[in-house]
């Protein structure tokens, strides 16, 4: 069968890309065609066009992008009625994909959604629109099954498949000399920058992470930078503070070897929880968007820790409170063993838990292959 997959981030490529192997584990004749990355192009799948060319954050930026992103669906739509695949799966990014649901359906072909956008936090109302563009959905956080069954419609729960990607990695002392060996790391303790994969973000939140390495002299501080994302942007930074490291694409080996963390709201906080890595969340966006997103969001936490568990697991450095001051406070209280750090640890031993098994990958695969099968 045909396969068509949009993913518009990194973590979409990511996920995408285990979903791909999994398809061509349980279909031998599978074509796969893909808006993605370089993860699912090395999973199998003929990548058509880079997430590195979707990505746009916030509101404002959207509206300045807007004659690229509606160039890209069309160009999107044209693509998937020259392919004519059995079935379309989507991977999060609501804003794309779910035009693309809509035009997808009038071709009569089945439409997948896996990962499903985050509609419990903002604009509710969208949960009948992919109810109506969707032939099945696939969520991985275990309250979404019960937002959805409260609009009547019953989706599938098949775990978070960051499990998948992180179960049985190498955690042990002699992996974690080799990875310091590989990237000529000290023996100080390791505290990871996860600044994001957006030059719009990292932009902002970045040099407030970067003035830590001042307050901290006794750590070494290691930025992971984004799949394919072009490290000339950070020369300018690597001037003013040489002895920070930057390594690319290897963001799980460093959390490896992490002590702490500091990271950009995003599935990058749930990465880090899972390697068990006490974090301070960070985030700072454009003025006119974060204004208009407080007054639309409904929801308490920003980060995927503190929403799963429905309580301030993790401290949420938001806007205004994302400054030195405080980030060195907050920091400063998981660099040293403390009530606060063992406490955090703990906490996330209780996530794992309640995120269940892995396999949300091949769960998905059998599922959607079985559908199409028996349709």
């Amino acid at each position: 069968m045909r396969y068509y997959i949009i993913a518009g981030e990194a973590s979409g490529d990511l996920h995408g890309s285990n979903l791909v192997k999994q398809i061509l584990k349980k279909d031998s004749a599978a074509e796969i065609r893909a808006w993605g990355g370089d993860l699912m192009e090395a999973a199998g799948a003929e990548v058509v066009k880079h997430y590195r060319d979707l990505a746009f954050m916030g509101f404002a930026e959207v509206i300045m992008n807007l004659r690229t992103i509606l160039g890209n669906i069309k160009e999107c739509k044209k693509d998937i009625e020259n392919y004519k695949p059995d079935a379309v799966i989507l991977v999060d990014y609501p804003g794309f994909n779910l035009r693309i649901a809509e035009f997808v359906k009038t071709l009569g072909i089945k439409v997948y959604y896996y990962i499903s956008p985050q509609i419990w936090a903002w604009k509710k109302g969208r949960v009948h629109k992919i109810a109506k563009f969707t032939d099945k959905i696939y969520t991985i956080l275990p309250f979404e099954k019960a937002f959805f069954k409260k609009y009547g419609y019953d989706v599938e729960y098949v775990g978070h498949p960051l499990l998948d990607a992180i179960e049985n990695r190498d955690t042990s002392e002699n992996r974690k000399a080799e990875i310091r060996k590989e990237f000529g790391i000290s023996e100080k303790p390791v505290v990871a920058i996860l600044p994001g994969s957006r030059k719009q973000e990292i932009g902002v939140m970045l040099p407030i992470m970067l003035q830590q390495i001042k307050n901290f002299p006794d750590f070494q501080f290691v930025l992971a930078a984004a799949p394919s994302f072009d490290l000339s942007y950070f020369d300018p930074f690597l001037k003013e503070f040489p002895s920070l490291k930057v390594i690319p694409n290897r963001t799980y080996d460093l959390l490896t070897i992490s002590h702490a963390a500091m990271v950009t709201s995003g599935t990058a906080t749930l990465e880090t929880a899972l390697f068990k890595v006490p974090e301070v969340v960070c985030y700072k966006a454009n003025a006119i968007s974060y204004h208009i997103a407080k007054r639309i969001v409904d929801i308490k936490y920003i980060s995927l820790v503190n929403l799963i568990m429905d309580e301030e697991v993790v401290t949420e450095l938001i806007q205004g409170d994302l400054n030195e001051k405080l980030l060195k406070q907050e920091l400063g209280k998981l660099l040293h063993e403390s009530p606060e750090r063992q406490e955090m640890i703990n906490k996330f031993e209780v996530l794992i838990n309640t995120l269940g098994s892995g396999g949300a990958s091949e769960k998905t695969a059998k599922l959607l292959i079985d559908d199409l099968t028996n349709a």
